[in-house]
């Protein structure tokens, strides 16, 4: 009597589910839908309004009791897929990564060749085994896009796994419970898998507005602290992050490094190319600086052809970053818009290893050691000395200039095989 009554309280009816089903992906794929008409730039509300639609089409199709004319058994499942598949594709493109539709079909495709398999019949654990693969699969590269965007701290290293792990063990469930459990109890289960899925379908479709939004808002904030030429910090918002880093570091008694950077007979490249060439010129630095430097480095442009990072590092260390970056600029710089610029820059540095009370006269050590490897010749990091008053020396040269002191540069190796 009792196993009855719970087996009652599990099973649900199937058309009534599938019937809430159809409805609630359909409203959320036209909700998706309105938002993208209001938001035209935001092209991946298109790509996953539409999965929402063609997932709805996909139970109707499921669950009709007489379709209209003879649709093949598998086509049902496959447009399941092709959602899952588009909406991976809209968090790629949301994201500013590029499409593959032929990856959104991929899994469809596979599962009409493969559902023609003797060992595949409908209905089958093996079939059901195969969706769930499927749609787990796509579900674990939508997480995993999303994880991309973190930083790379230990934080986001075990998300990356974890939260993939569970969104794809979800969608395993079904595996377990044709398997494991008796066929009573497992049409029970799945009724209720059933359920888990419709909400998991509204929090993605909110999860996604939610992320709209949280991006709109980021773009307006950024748009007051950002040089909107080179898309690094602006002077304002440098100096502020710089001073929170400064005080982070010197509670702890950690040192940090300014480095100041000017490119190099900049004035020259406008008069003989242009204002044009001269701003990608400004805008190809940047990209090198991006991808030259770590992501708790901060870097901003003070105005014109000067820019300033600052690294939460000693001197030794910040020493190869700068020489990495300016190499780095002396090789992109060769030719930029198809006009042979040779473009280099000089970089001056000054550390402080006690607790920075006015950033001002660190960027003024900083900058007199700049203008000291402006003075020698251009295209070359200089560093101040550790203390004030006492001159700059040349950790690292560029072209023209003095080699490399061995042993001035081993304790930023050392250093470096410790950070590893």
């Amino acid at each position: 009597m009792l196993d009855a009554s719970r087996s009652q309280l599990l099973s649900l009816d199937v058309p009534t589910v599938a019937f809430v089903a159809v409805c609630l992906a359909a409203m959320l794929g036209i909700l998706l839908i309105v938002a993208w008409a209001q938001q035209r730039n935001v092209r991946a509300l298109a790509w996953w309004g539409s999965a929402y639609l063609i997932g709805a089409s996909s139970i109707a199709l499921w669950v009709a009791p007489a379709p209209l004319f003879q649709l093949p058994p598998e086509l049902p499942q496959a447009l399941t897929f092709l959602a899952c598949g588009m909406v991976w594709n809209g968090v790629r493109l949301f994201h500013g990564r590029r499409l593959l539709p032929i990856a959104a079909f991929a899994g469809a495709i596979a599962w009409v060749i493969l559902c023609q398999m003797p060992m595949l019949p409908p209905g089958s654990h093996a079939r059901i085994a195969l969706g769930a693969v499927v749609v787990a699969t796509y579900t674990f590269f939508i997480a995993f896009e999303l994880q991309r965007e973190r930083r790379k701290s230990l934080y986001s290293r075990t998300a990356a796994i974890v939260v993939p792990s569970v969104h794809a063990a979800m969608f395993l469930m079904p595996i377990g419970l044709q398997v494991l459990l008796p066929d009573d109890h497992a049409a029970g289960w799945l009724s209720v898998y059933a359920l888990e899925t419709m909400l998991y379908a509204v929090g993605t479709a909110f999860i996604v507005l939610l992320m709209v939004k949280d991006n709109d808002v980021d773009i307006y904030r950024n748009a007051a602290f950002t040089d909107h030429l080179t898309g690094l910090l602006n002077r304002r918002a440098f100096l502020d992050s710089a001073l929170r880093l400064c005080a982070r570091h010197g509670n702890r008694r950690q040192p940090v490094t300014i480095l100041m950077l000017d490119l190099d007979h900049f004035k020259s490249i406008n008069d003989r190319f242009g204002h044009a060439v001269g701003d990608e010129v400004l805008r190809t630095f940047a990209n090198v600086a991006r991808s030259s430097l770590r992501s708790d480095d901060i870097i901003g442009r003070l105005g014109g052809e000067e820019f300033a990072v600052i690294v939460p590092e000693p001197m030794e260390l910040a020493a190869r970053i700068g020489e990495r970056l300016r190499a780095a600029f002396q090789q992109a710089g060769i030719a930029i818009a198809g006009h042979p610029i040779g473009a280099t820059v000089s970089i001056g540095a000054a550390v402080s290893y006690e607790p920075v009370t006015d950033i001002g006269m660190l960027l003024g050590r900083a900058d007199a050691a700049l203008y000291r490897a402006k003075h020698e010749g251009r295209n070359r990091f200089y560093a101040a000395e550790d203390q004030p008053g006492q001159g700059a020396r040349a950790l690292a040269a560029g072209r023209g200039g003095p080699a490399i002191e061995p042993a001035t540069l081993r304790p930023a190796r050392a250093y470096a095989r410790r950070a590893k």
